[in-house]
């Protein structure tokens, strides 16, 4: 369970109708299959030592005594397998037949959950032999005398994974208003198995997902769904063996159906327990639960699971799409409102022929367009200076009069250079003090143009650039409203792609393209043979490195050597390939620079925020500016260590 990893398996034997003899060993076959997978939670459908399809054979004496015989032999089997296992049996206690998950671990059976919504209509006829369960657990004995605890109000907890909690529902509870996993979750589950005997009928799969997705989702957990096969399929009923694993809404596996497929993935219970942490409203009083302990060797789960290296930006094509569409709605309507609320008919815009300021432009003008204002109302103002190039100067001017928006040029160089004179400065001595004075001239301008015209400065800088602190105090830093002020890096080349891709005008999409295919640069050091000499990916990092750590530092609240494992993990399955030493270095840069900077966040002007991360000390991120850094530096310098004795592998 390394870093809170737990390997779970939904597994479908190919059993017999009535047949527990033979299912035992089609289960005992499963078992050691997911031991082989290093399985640690195994969890097999609804009523599968019998068959759920067993009809009015469920009230016979012989098919019940078989079905514990088998029990009982399936849990021997699991002694010395690091395992806990789920299956489904009927079982008689005081007169009545339960149906019942039994939790099996070491070689014994260790308490069983009974289905407490009982279905009695359409196909489903339960009625007829069941008994709902009771909540509150209750002593039963096994055939060979054992007594364990059977009720709904039960948590599965190895001693030696004190995250895991485990808690069992059965198939239709899922589907009832109050199914039982919400009192499980309250109750501190973070795993919730159901063995379940769902049968198929057209469109009902898809229903089926939403529901586990949903459940998952709601409550913070991972849910494990184990349904019956096509040796289920008789007379009127047909079963596809639909399992899958959900995390938090997000779909890990899911089996082809009518194939009897065995799925497995990896849930994040740590990831699980941060998210439960920061939700205040995941609250409850659930009634006294009794946990089960039991003991599971601490092993490193392999990772199988897909982990993106670029979380801040969808995977497919369309949903991309979706996506630009509604973050740029978000900034412009935020901004639209700002302009609403001051009574401002101008906003001033800095732009440099970069993303960030190109953007910014975009959601600008997006903004006035929703307002039916002139587009001569935004004031884009282009400020050379001493490591401006043609390429992004020409870009900048282009884009300006594509968009029909009003246009004012500062040189700033002359103003530079008197303020040198001022403070002594060599001009020379290209230091930060250099870089500095030429931001912060910048913003006075568009401060003082914006008062002109009783307007606003619209902020150009992006959400990766914040948690860098790559921003200068009180210049570029500061605006009116940030625009892009919690949109990443790694998204800002999107939804600039996006805008390319559907406005409709030739010439502003080339214009656009060439942006996107220019170098991130402050342009603040004097350019080289006329192309940029400040590459900041060069100075601070990848960006798509930073957008990665800052998304598992804050989303999930992960420590540096768990962010550096997912890191090496995703990345060295993607195309950018970035070794571990690579991915260690950075990581290093951005836990000293995201402490260090705290400062600059926060004094942050508003910005609208359009994603799960941001870091508006308003919002998201309540962060002292001062907060050390040394417990995090401490597990960067262990890695260091580490890897510099054993070398990367």
């Amino acid at each position: 369970m390394k870093d809170g990893f737990i390997k779970a398996a939904a597994l479908t034997p190919k059993i017999r109708v009535a047949d527990p003899a033979y299912n035992k060993r089609a289960i005992i076959e499963k078992i050691e299959e997911a031991e082989s997978q290093r399985a640690v939670v195994a969890v097999f459908p609804e009523l599968c030592i019998t068959g759920y399809t067993c009809g009015d054979l469920f009230l016979m004496d012989t098919l019940l005594c078989q079905a514990q015989d088998a029990l009982l032999e399936i849990a021997a089997e699991t002694n010395g397998k690091n395992m806990l296992v789920f299956v489904g049996l009927p079982f008689p206690w005081k007169g009545r037949l339960y149906n019942v998950a039994a939790a099996l671990a070491n070689g014994a059976v260790l308490g069983f959950v009974p289905k407490r919504c009982i279905p009695n209509y359409n196909e489903f006829y339960e009625g007829r032999y069941f008994t709902p369960g009771e909540e509150e657990p209750v002593e039963v004995s096994l055939k060979d005398g054992r007594k364990i605890p059977m009720g709904s109000r039960l948590l599965f907890c190895p001693d030696s994974l004190p995250l895991l909690k485990v808690g069992a529902e059965i198939c239709e509870d899922l589907w009832t208003p109050s199914p039982p996993s919400i009192s499980h979750a309250l109750a501190g589950a973070n795993l919730v198995v159901n063995l379940s005997a769902s049968d198929e009928a057209t469109g009902k799969s898809r229903y089926r997902k939403n529901l586990v997705e949903g459940q998952s989702a709601r409550l913070l957990c991972g849910y494990v769904y184990a349904s019956a096969g096509d040796g289920e399929s008789t007379q009127d009923v047909v079963y596809s063996a639909h399992n899958m694993i959900a995390e938090n809404g997000i779909m890990l596996a899911e089996a082809r159906r009518f194939q009897n497929q065995p799925v497995y993935g990896e849930v994040d219970i740590k990831r699980l327990d941060g998210q439960r942490r920061k939700m205040s409203t995941f609250t409850g009083r659930p009634a006294p639960y009794q946990e089960i302990s039991f003991h599971l060797r601490q092993e490193q789960t392999a990772l199988t699971r897909f982990v993106d290296p670029h979380p801040f930006v969808p995977g497919g094509q369309e949903e991309r799409r979706k996506r630009c569409e509604e973050i740029l709605s978000i900034q412009s309507m935020g901004l639209k409102k700002r302009l609403e609320h001051t009574g401002c008919c101008q906003a001033v815009v800095g732009i440099s022929g970069g993303l960030d300021s190109t953007l910014a432009l975009l959601v600008t003008v997006r903004a006035f367009d929703l307002l039916g204002l002139s587009r001569k109302g935004v004031r884009a103002v282009t400020m050379p200076g001493f490591g401006t190039t043609g390429r992004t100067y020409g870009n900048a001017v282009s884009l300006i009069r594509c968009l029909g928006v009003g246009f004012q040029e500062v040189d700033i160089k002359e103003a530079v250079q008197v303020h040198f004179r001022d403070i002594a400065q060599e001009e020379g001595k290209h230091d930060i003090t250099y870089e500095n004075s030429q931001a912060r001239e910048r913003t006075q301008i568009l401060m003082d143009i914006a008062n002109q015209g009783n307007g606003l400065v619209i902020g150009t800088g992006d959400m990766s650039e914040l948690a860098l602190g790559w921003a200068t105090y009180n210049g570029d830093h500061m605006s009116m409203y940030g625009v892009n002020a919690s949109v990443p890096k790694t998204l800002v080349r999107h939804l600039v792609q996006y805008y390319a891709d559907t406005c409709g005008v030739g010439q502003l999409r080339d214009i656009l393209l060439d942006i996107l295919d220019t170098p991130v640069s402050p342009e603040l050091l004097p350019p080289e043979d006329g192309k940029i000499s400040q590459k900041t990916e060069d100075i601070v990092g990848p960006y798509e490195l930073h957008d990665f750590f800052l998304y598992h530092m804050l989303r999930s609240g992960f420590e540096p050597g768990k962010i550096f494992r997912l890191a090496v993990y995703a990345f060295g399955r993607d195309a950018s390939g970035y070794g571990q030493e690579t991915i260690l270095k950075w990581l290093k840069v951005f836990v000293r620079r995201f402490f260090s900077q705290q400062f600059k966040r926060s004094c942050l002007p508003d910005g609208p925020k359009v994603g799960t991360v941001a870091v508006s000390p308003r919002g998201d991120l309540r962060m002292p500016s001062d907060a050390s850094a040394a417990a995090w530096m401490a597990q960067v310098e262990a890695l260091e260590q580490f890897y510099g004795e054993n070398g990367a592998r």
